[in-house]
């Protein structure tokens, strides 16, 4: 008997029809004889409706009480899925993060799960109801109800199915497994079979909308195998697990996995600040002190003294993060702050960079052929990255998708150096 998570999201649960076909899925899963716990996102655009009515009361509502207003999203789904399953006498409970609990810090609309406690859930699933969780959110130490995030009932389920030591978390979207690029950009794009934790970790980081970036962590730091798999129709999805994990090493394996591309990045530059010891310190310590994430980091040659110091963020940070850095300019007596919403990240990811030379020669001429300039570029053991005008975004992948010999996946891919 299998213990496994799933999860459904926004789309998957949209209607009460949906809700009605996602009861009849578990409940065949539930005959074969497996234990099951699910996870729900809210109805699909109830979010926005909700963050929408909070706008129209404040343009700056508080973080505490938007992760209230918000949490009431998944606590709609799971009361319908539970009524659902119950329908056709499948034993359901609900819970939300609240009940059961999932503990974690209190950092409003960004927090991190700390501890989940188990022994409720183990009873219900030992009893044989299926056990029915709102993803998103959780409870602080002070009681404050708290969310994940967008895209935050991956993490839960991840984090449930590392907590419950399940055999599999099941993610269940609107498409049918992880890609070697955007479908929509690429119509050569390959479902891949299989792909590691390090390589989905790097895909989610750099634009991937698959899974959430954390939730990949935490699969990997627990090993929990994760599959993404199509709500709408059947298939063998996308398996995500550890490199090599059963020892059968896939000669098959192309160098890259994928091309993935986020057109949501700002850049921020502080021109004219002294070239000298901690200033990269004294400009990044109040983002990271407010909770904004950098991405690419460039500082630039110094001349008489003085350098251009530019960094990459979410979009939706860019002016949070210009009021934060004027006055830090004015102290570092920085010449001014400008930011820059005009670029897209363009990434190539691929566990084959650690063994193949010439992986960055084959994309930055693929970039060239097409006239694409590259401003910046970053780079880790299995990822390269590069930020271009935004205008470029689909023509990029385009090209090193076929740079890559992505729509030959299956054959031992071959880069010149």
């Amino acid at each position: 008997m299998a213990l496994i998570v799933e999860k459904y999201g926004g789309t998957s649960v949209g209607s009460v029809e949906r809700i009605h076909a996602v009861a009849q899925n578990i409940a065949q899963r539930i005959k074969n004889g497996d234990k099951i716990l699910v996870v729900v996102s809210a109805m699909g655009g109830e979010t926005n409706r909700l963050t929408g009515l909070a706008k129209q009361i404040s343009h700056q509502p508080c973080p505490r009480e938007m992760d209230v207003l918000l949490s009431t999203g998944e606590q709609v789904t799971i009361a319908l899925l539970s009524l659902a399953l119950q329908k056709i006498d499948v034993p359901a409970c609900s819970y939300t993060g609240f009940q059961i609990p999932i503990c974690t810090n209190n950092v409003h609309s960004k927090a991190r799960i700390e501890h989940i406690e188990g022994r409720r859930i183990h009873a219900d699933l030992n009893n044989g109801s299926v056990v029915v969780v709102a993803g998103f959110q959780g409870v602080s130490a002070e009681n404050n109800i708290t969310t994940l995030g967008r895209g935050g009932s991956d993490t839960t389920a991840v984090a449930l199915a590392a907590a419950l030591q399940a055999d599999e978390c099941r993610i269940f979207t609107d498409v049918d497994g992880v890609y070697t690029a955007d479908p929509r950009m690429v119509a050569e794009a390959k479902r891949l079979d299989r792909i590691t934790f390090e390589e989905m970790l790097e895909l989610s980081g750099a634009g991937a909308k698959i899974l959430q970036t954390r939730s990949v962590e935490f699969a990997g730091k627990y090993d929990v195998p994760i599959r993404v798999l199509s709500a709408f129709q059947p298939g063998p999805g996308t398996l995500i697990t550890n490199e090599d994990k059963d020892g059968d090493k896939n000669m098959e394996q192309p160098l890259i996995s994928g091309i993935t591309s986020v057109d949501n990045e700002a850049k921020v530059t502080v021109r004219g600040v002294a070239d000298k010891p901690g200033i990269a310190y004294g400009i990044l310590g109040p983002i990271s002190a407010a909770h904004i994430n950098v991405d690419m980091i460039v500082q630039n040659i110094g001349t008489d003294g003085l350098t251009d110091f530019t960094f990459t963020i979410n979009q939706d940070d860019l002016q949070k993060s210009l009021d934060l850095l004027k006055p830090v300019a004015a102290r570092l007596n920085a010449q001014t702050v400008v930011g820059d919403t005009n670029l897209a990240k363009i990434s190539a990811v691929g566990v084959g960079m650690r063994s193949h030379a010439g992986i960055a020669t084959t994309m930055f001429q693929a970039l060239s052929e097409k006239g694409i300039n590259i401003q910046m570029i970053s780079t880790s053991e299995i990822k390269i990255s590069v930020t271009i005008d935004k205008e470029y975004t689909e023509l990029a992948v385009r090209a090193l998708h076929k740079a890559f010999k992505l729509d030959e996946i299956g054959a031992i891919g071959e880069v010149s150096s």
